[in-house]
Parts: structure tokens; C-alpha cells; sequence
């Protein structure tokens, strides 16, 4: 892993390859497994953690909320459980969350049902621009304060709720949501009922799944998630898979690298985050899934990819669920197939670490791809693949790592002249990207 703080050039294009490669650990995975680990009893292990940014903020995080973690060797930790409700904290101390949406949105679900809570929470310049105000609601209901009030991005002072019952709610496309009402309504008397008619990741309820009985499903489609609150969680054994969102990159690299093939082993295959390579094989991509297998109630298996030639694409809403982190990618992929493609339903976007569908247009529009914003989407003029070795591609500093990994691979493909600013950003999900891109042969130069 490079230092942190530097930008990152490209100047030329890549040649084919063919190569076995391992991605990063699977980060929503692995930032579950300490959360869950820590509400639990006794002593949870998980194994393969991504070692990233982010997994550090939850670390230093629950640490901080008095639970004992050890490291035992490379990726594989120790979580000594303290319970439901037995996390504490300072009068007033202070949560950083970093760049992590996903630690912010699901310890802020365990937080607001647990006991004598009182915390100023922030994140990052980044983190704290997004809206917390969907969360706030839901957890305002379970009884939590936060301050000042009508205020919806952080910093903010966390109360937590003195009596929480459970609430009803009915899930949109976030998972992040759905897990934080999970997470909530562990610790709160009663029931929470969650409907959801679209599924959504679903890896809290695996693991809760695999440790108590303390959640009951019901339904395929549509979903009933029944959670019973005040119930004994065990401790948890666990190996994470890898990232499918990070090999999605790889993937998209080489489909449209000619005479390139990949095999990406152990990746996560649950059906929840499928999404991308389920559209992409729509659309005539050689994508194969094999030597599958289950654990920890989560498929996982190796990825076969071939260069090919892609259809243009066509994503209604129903794929977003599935493949929201891979959109940045996705948009690039539209860009170097001939004609034009569609993605709707897509208004979370301007949620994320950025604005993806914004920075992502303003990107393509360096190396003269046109668009158009539909009123919950996006169309992209794809070029089929081009050289622009002559055109200038700019990223600033937006924080947002996947903005990063997409516009590395468009410079890859047609050789702008490409500068991205605080790269490091990508560390946060996938501290081995660059490495693995060096195997693939990638030219870049690392700039402090």
C-alpha cells in the first residue's frame, strides 16, 4: 500500500492480459462482523477482514465504546462480546466514523437503542456533507434525540433513547437503513417489522441468522423481516468472502480489454450484490460463476472473465438495488459500447460519498462522451472503445473511491492523459487496487 495523501497519473493504455487475481475482502462484511460481534456474547473471530480505512474507523470506533478487539495474525481478530445494551461511552466523548457510511448508518442503529449514549458524531469532510436525514427519522421513532434539531448531516450530538420500542418500517433501496432499524431493534422491547419489497443486501440478516433467534423471515419478493428484541445473541465465526463491488472493476477492465481474460477467486456471490455482473451477462458479457459454495450463510465462488462484445445496456430501477456501488463503473462501461444506454431509477446516487451521477458525467465529458440526465436517470452516447490520448481527464478531490476506480479504468481503456487527486481515498475499500493493477500491467505514477 502506498502512503496516504498523494494523487495519482495515468498516461497509457493498458495491453491485454490474462491473470488470477484475489480482491480486497468483502468491507460491508467485515464492518458487520466486528459490529455484530460486539452486541454479541463471548468471543466472536472473524477471518479475511479487509484491513481498509474504514474497517480501522470501526475498530478505533467500538474500542472506544469499551469492547476489547486483538489482532491474533494478518485479517484474522478477536471480538470479545459485551452484549446487547453493554456498550458505554464518556459523557460527550467523540465517534469519528471517517469516510464510512456504512459505520456511521449502522452504529448509529445500535447506539440510539443503547442506555446513557450521549455522543458528538462526525466523520470526515466527505462523510460529513452527506445526509443522515432518512436515519434521523427512522431512529428519532425508536426514541433517540439527535442535536440541534432539523439539523441532518453531521456533526451532531447522539442521545440515545431511554425506553425504545419496536416500529414498523418499510424499506427503500438501502441497505444501510434496513440494517440500522435491524440493529435497533435488537435492543428494543417488543417487535420491529420490516417490509421490504425489493430485496436488498441482506448480510446482517445472515448473520444474525447464524447467532440467534432473534430474526425470522418470511417471504422471497416481498419480504417480511420480524425482529424480536432483547434476545441472546452468540458469538460468531466468520470468513469473509471478498468484494464482489471490488472485482467489479477488474471485471469491467477486462471485458473491454481485447484478447483479455481474468479468473477472480473467492468473491462473495450472494444474489443481493449480483446486480452488475447479472446485467452485464443481459447484455452479452462472458461472465461465468463457478466452484460455488456456501458459508456463513453467504455464496461465494471464483469469477471467469472474458473480453467480448457488450450490447448497449439498459437498467431499470430494479437492478440499482443490487449493483448500487458498481453504477461509477457501469457508466464507464456504457461510455465504450457503441449506442446508447439507459439507467433509471438511479436518484440515491446523489447520496453518496458525491454526487456519482453528476462527477461521473463531468468525467465522460473530458474525453467528449455525451449524456443526458433524465429526471431519475441517465442516458450515455457510448463511443464504442476510442483513443484519447490526446484529451485531458481531471478528477478533483471528491473523496469518493469509486469514482477513482471507475475513471482508472477509462484511462486504462483509452489512454487519456488522466490526474486524480487524493487517490488514497480508495483505500477505504480496496487498499490492494493498485497492486493488483500493477500485475495486470498498468502504467501509473504515484504523485505526493
Amino acid at each position: 500500500m502506498a502512503s496516504k495523501g498523494f494523487n495519482l497519473n495515468i498516461y497509457k493504455k493498458i495491453f491485454p492480459f490474462k491473470k488470477t487475481i484475489d480482491v480486497d475482502a468483502d468491507k460491508s462484511i467485515s464492518i458487520r462482523s466486528f459490529l455484530i460481534g460486539a452486541i454479541s456474547q463471548n468471543i466472536s473471530n472473524a477471518t479475511n477482514v479487509l484491513e481498509s480505512d474504514d474497517v480501522l474507523s470501526t475498530i478505533v470506533s467500538l474500542k472506544k465504546l469499551g469492547v476489547k478487539i486483538k489482532k491474533v495474525k494478518k485479517k484474522n481478530y478477536l471480538i470479545y462480546g459485551k452484549g446487547l445494551g453493554s456498550l458505554h461511552l464518556k459523557k460527550n466523548d467523540k465517534l469519528n466514523f471517517g469516510n464510512s457510511g456504512t459505520l456511521a448508518r449502522l452504529l448509529i442503529g445500535i447506539l440510539s437503542t443503547t442506555s446513557n449514549i450521549e455522543a458528538n458524531i462526525s466523520g470526515d469532510h466527505s462523510l460529513n456533507k452527506r445526509s443522515m436525514k432518512s436515519l434521523i427519522s427512522l431512529m428519532t421513532k425508536f426514541g433517540a434525540n439527535f442535536l440541534p434539531k432539523n439539523k441532518f448531516n453531521f456533526p451532531l450530538k447522539l442521545i440515545s433513547s431511554e425506553m425504545p420500542i419496536g416500529i414498523n418500517y418499510n424499506a427503500g433501496v438501502s441497505a444501510q437503513l434496513k440494517s440500522a432499524v435491524i440493529l435497533a431493534g435488537l435492543n428494543s422491547y417488543g417487535n420491529t417489522i420490516i417490509t421490504e419489497n425489493n430485496k436488498s443486501r441482506n448480510h446482517t440478516e445472515n448473520m444474525l441468522l447464524e447467532n440467534s433467534k432473534a430474526i425470522k423471515i418470511k417471504g422471497k419478493l416481498k419480504r417480511k423481516i420480524n425482529i424480536f428484541g432483547k434476545k441472546y445473541l452468540n458469538s460468531i465465526k466468520i470468513n469473509v468472502p471478498n468484494d464482489p463491488s471490488s472485482a467489479a472493476f477488474f471485471s469491467a477492465l477486462t471485458l473491454l480489454n481485447k484478447n483479455s481474460s481474468i479468473k477472480i477467486r473467492n468473491v462473495g456471490l450472494n444474489p443481493t450484490r449480483t446486480g452488475f455482473y447479472q446485467l452485464l451477462k443481459k447484455q452479452g458479457a462472458k461472465i461465468k460463476f463457478v466452484n460455488l459454495k456456501k458459508n456463513n450463510n453467504e455464496l461465494r465462488g471464483d469469477i471467469i472473465v472474458k473480453y467480448c462484445k457488450l450490447k448497449p445496456i439498459t437498467a431499470s430501477k430494479e437492478y440499482y438495488v443490487n449493483s448500487t456501488d458498481e453504477y461509477p463503473i457501469l457508466f464507464v462501461i456504457a461510455a465504450l459500447i457503441k449506442g446508447t444506454s439507459t439507467f433509471k431509477g438511479i436518484s440515491d446516487l446523489a447520496n453518496k460519498e458525491s454526487n456519482r451521477t453528476v462527477e461521473m458525467q463531468k468525467i465522460l465529458h473530458q474525453v467528449n462522451v455525451k449524456t443526458k440526465l433524465l429526471r431519475d436517470g441517465l442516458k450515455i452516447y457510448g463511443r464504442g472503445i476510442f483513443d484519447a490520448s490526446n484529451k485531458t481527464i481531471n478528477v478533483p478531490s471528491l473523496g469518493d473511491h469509486r469514482i477513482c476506480m471507475s475513471t482508472f479504468v477509462l484511462a486504462l481503456l483509452t489512454g487519456a492523459k488522466t490526474k486524480i487527486k487524493n487517490f488514497d481515498t480508495v483505500f477505504t475499500s480496496s487498499p490492494s487496487f493498485l497492486q493488483i493493477m500493477k500485475k495486470l500491467g498498468a502504467k501509473f505514477e504515484i504523485k505526493k
